[in-house]
This record gives C-alpha cells, structure tokens and sequence, in this order.
C-alpha cells in the first residue's frame, strides 16, 4: 500500500466535505419546495372545484325550470295560462260596492225618495266610504276630531257618528241609509234647488261643502247600471240589479 503524503489525505477529506454538502440540504430550501409545491396543487385544485360548483348550480336551475314547465303543462295541457279575469265594475266600483248601491237605493225607494234624492244619497256614501261598509272612520285613519276636540266616531257607509244611533244601527247598510234619508228631508227642504253636493254637505254637516262634488257623475252611472240601464261605456254584466220598484 502506498504511503498517504499530507496532499493525499487533504484531497480525500475535501472530498468528503463536499460530499456531506451536497446530501445535507439547507432545511429552508426544502421548505421552499414543499411551499411551491403546495401553491402549485391549490392553483389547480381551486379552479376545478369552482368549475364543479358552476355545473351543479347550472344543473340545479336547468331542473327546476323543466319542473316550473311541466307544472305549468300539467294545469294547462291544452294551452297557454289564461289571463287573469277582472271582475266586474262600474266608475271604478266593484260587486260588494255595488250591492251597497242597491241597498241604499233600496232604502230611498221604500222611503218614497226620487231617483234624484237616491242618487244623493249613494254619492254621498262614495264620498264618506267608497261604498265600503266599514266599522272605522277618520280618527282611525287620520286623527280627526270634532270641532270640540272630541274624537270622531264615524263608522260604515255613511261614516255616521255616535249621534245618529247605535252602533249596531249605522253598521246594517239598509238602516245607516234610512237614517241618512230622513236627516236629508229635515235638514234640506230645500233640497231640489240645490247641488247634488250642497244636499249632501247639509246633511252631513261635514266640513267642505264641494267635498261630494266629484262623485256625483260615479253615483248617476252607478244608479243606471244596477238599475238595468248602463249608461254608454258601462255594461249590466255580473254586478247586482236592484229589484223594480
């Protein structure tokens, strides 16, 4: 075996060296590769999972709307989903608002009232409750008082306070306008030379005197049509007929 000189072994251990070098890597640069590695899995995983997501939510839509058409098909096999039908009207008002009409009609004419005092009359409660019956008045609605700072206590058609009788009273239609009818003979005498609206005004003791001035051209087409004569624009068709005199 040859002898080992000084250069000899110096080589040997460098080589060493280097080699131990190269099989110990820096941990932080090991750390960088797993990192990279990493961000390179979630740049590609994040993209197919939202594509994923995409097609259930397309799929999901596509299903429900083939389910809303074959619903529809279902009600409506022999063709498209008819319009709506409107429900009968005249000047706006419709069947309950007309039947309240006729009642009020009903009353005048047992009463002995001309067609021209009736008419007032269903003006009048145009004006007070849009032909409603309703168990309310203005000081739910807007706080109105009585000019002594009372509250008001107006309810049903003709918006009646507690003076003019019970509250069962001015709730039952037929009476609220007899009621009404026998206030606008005592108060207005008069009443023939008058505006529709002037009778209405006195009678009520309400506190604009033209208050009612609008509805009179409703009440005149109301009073033809339940009566079996529609005036031009208006038909009898679906809404109540008052009886005959």
């Amino acid at each position: 075996m040859p002898a080992r000189t000084p250069a000899t072994t110096r080589s040997r251990r460098a080589r060493r060296a280097k080699a131990s070098r190269r099989r110990r890597r820096p941990p932080q640069r090991r750390t960088r590769r797993r990192t990279r590695r990493i961000g390179i899995a979630v740049a590609i995983t994040v993209p197919v999972v939202l594509f994923a997501a995409v097609l259930v939510a397309a799929a999901l839509l596509a299903g429900t709307f083939r389910m809303s058409f074959v619903d529809d098909l279902a009600i409506t096999p022999d063709g498209p989903v008819p319009a709506p039908v409107a429900e009968p009207a005249v000047a706006g008002y419709q069947v309950g608002q007309l039947a309240n009409a006729c009642t009020i009609l009903a009353a005048g004419r047992d009463l002995g009232f001309d067609e021209r005092d009736q008419t007032i009359a269903v003006m009048t409660a145009m004006g007070e409750s849009s032909l409603r019956n309703i168990d309310y008045g203005d000081w739910e609605t807007s706080g109105a008082t009585n000019p002594d700072g009372s509250r008001t206590t107006s309810i049903g058609l003709f918006q009646q306070q507690d003076s003019w009788g019970s509250r069962e009273a001015r709730l039952d239609p037929y009476t609220a306008a007899t009621v009404f009818y026998r206030a606008m003979a005592d108060r207005v005498p008069d009443r023939a030379a008058l505006e529709p609206t002037q009778v209405a005004h006195r009678t009520q003791v309400n506190a604009d005197p033209l208050h009612y001035a609008r509805y009179w051209d409703r009440a005149v087409r109301v009073v033809a049509a339940v009566g079996g004569s529609p005036l031009e624009g208006d038909s009898s068709d679906g809404i109540p007929q008052c009886p005959a005199s």
